[in-house]
This record gives structure tokens, C-alpha cells and sequence, in this order.
């Protein structure tokens, strides 16, 4: 159970944070990046919400329900398992949520054409402030495959599968909110030269 009555403990003032397992590490560490990534997508979601709330509501469920699951990602990353005893379960990213992701993919994908092109980011502000946590999902899954590269570091491999999944939705979701692709701006390579 969280329970936040004090917001500042001044513990961070030395440049630190604590891990759920009770270790503290620099808040420039790789781990603590790609969590706090992964908060920062979850931000970004929440401001995509702003323009799907009314006119798509089964988007914004969805969103909704991956912004808690990102904050389900974030506690398993910031609760590495090393194999020490904790005395309390903790939270992981699991199959079934992952699961869930394609379905609602598939969901969305249905009504919509097949792409001729990239998409440029556009075309609607629900469009791309979609994107936007899109790119941010994929930089927190940069960040988690590079953490799974260290030795001694433990990524819990669901959780790299659940943020490449959200950030393929996000870009199904984007396309959505563009009147299923029609807004859509595609790229022209080359266009410019």
C-alpha cells in the first residue's frame, strides 16, 4: 500500500533515490533513467487524454488502463531481482497485460487502412500528442534493453515486451484519432531536395 503524507524527505538532496529493494543509486543511473522514462511517457498519455476523453472514449479507457500499467512497470523497474529476499511480493509486469496491449491493437487496427508510407508525426493534436508518448515509450524501451546489458543488472523480460507493445499501440492510437488514418501525414522521401 502507498501512503504519501510528506512529499519532500530531503533523502534525495545528495543526489539519490531509493529502489524498492531499499538500495539507493544516483538519480543519473541507467535504472532510475528508465524508469523515470517510463513515468515520463506515462505524462505524456495523460496529456494525449486531454483531446481523446470526449470524442473516443474506448481509446481513453484504453489509455487509461496503460497509464496503470505504467506505473506497474515503473515499480517492477525500480525493484530489480537479484535474487535477495525482500519480505513482501513485488509488483512485476505480467503476461496477461502484454496480452491485453495486442488485443486492443488488433481492436483499433481494424478499421484502418493499410500504410503506404511513415506516418510524420500530426495531422490532429490528439494525433500527436500520441506520437509524442509513443517516442517516449520507445526511448524508455531503449533504456531497459541497454539496463538488461549490464551485468548484474535483472530486467524482468515482460516488461521490455509490454513497453514495445504500448508504444506499438500508441501509434495504432494515433492513426485512430487521425478519423482512422485519413488525416494521417504521410512522408515523402525526398520531397525537400
Amino acid at each position: 500500500m502507498v501512503k504519501l503524507n510528506k512529499i519532500y524527505t530531503r533523502t534525495g538532496d545528495d543526489g539519490t533515490t531509493g529502489l524498492g529493494t531499499g538500495e539507493r543509486r544516483m538519480k543519473s543511473d541507467l535504472r532510475v533513467e528508465a524508469y523515470g522514462t517510463v513515468d515520463e511517457a506515462n505524462s505524456c498519455i495523460g496529456l494525449a487524454r486531454l483531446h481523446t476523453a470526449a470524442e473516443h472514449p474506448v481509446l481513453d479507457t484504453i489509455l487509461g488502463r496503460i497509464q496503470n500499467d505504467l506505473f506497474d512497470l515503473g515499480a517492477d523497474l525500480a525493484t530489480p531481482d537479484d535474487g535477495k529476499p525482500l519480505g513482501y511480493e513485488p509488483l512485476r509486469i505480467v503476461a496477461s497485460q502484454t496480452k491485453r496491449l495486442e488485443t486492443d491493437i488488433d481492436t483499433l487496427n481494424a478499421n484502418l487502412q493499410p500504410l503506404r508510407s511513415f506516418v510524420l508525426p500530426g495531422g490532429s493534436p490528439a494525433s500527436a500528442a500520441l506520437h509524442l508518448a509513443r517516442t517516449v515509450a520507445r526511448r524508455a524501451e531503449r533504456l531497459m534493453v541497454a539496463l538488461v546489458q549490464i551485468e548484474d543488472e535483472h530486467v524482468n523480460p515482460e516488461g521490455i515486451r509490454y513497453i514495445n507493445r504500448a508504444s506499438d499501440l500508441l501509434f495504432v492510437a494515433a492513426r485512430v484519432v487521425n478519423d482512422n488514418g485519413k488525416f494521417d501525414v504521410l512522408w515523402v522521401p525526398g520531397q525537400n531536395r
